[in-house]
């Protein structure tokens, strides 16, 4: 790690409730959201990139079949296959019991 004086400063926008989770998860670690940040921006530098898996999410063709329900049924294109919340539970329990 460079020992020269840190004197850049870096302004970000993040919202409120992640910095407050990210900072109790630091002091639990014994650091400060600086020293955190610090340590992203080495292990960038070090791995020559983002530092974890940055990918869209892969979903089987049941979830995306899915998804596309969710969506036509929002969008108007199509109407809910049950009545009522009560008819989809009792099939997903009859289903999961089958």
């Amino acid at each position: 790690m460079n020992t020269a004086t840190k004197n850049e400063v870096l302004h970000i926008r993040v919202k409120q409730n992640v910095k407050e989770e990210a900072e109790e998860i630091f002091e639990q670690i014994g650091l400060t959201s600086a020293q955190a940040i610090n340590i992203f921006l080495n292990k960038v530098i070090n791995t020559n990139g983002i530092p974890f898996d940055l990918k869209v999410p892969e979903f089987n063709k049941e979830t995306l079949s899915a998804l596309q329900e969710a969506k036509n049924i929002v969008n108007g294109k199509s109407k809910p296959n049950h009545k009522s919340i009560d008819e989809l539970f009792d099939e997903a329990k009859r289903e999961a019991n089958a």
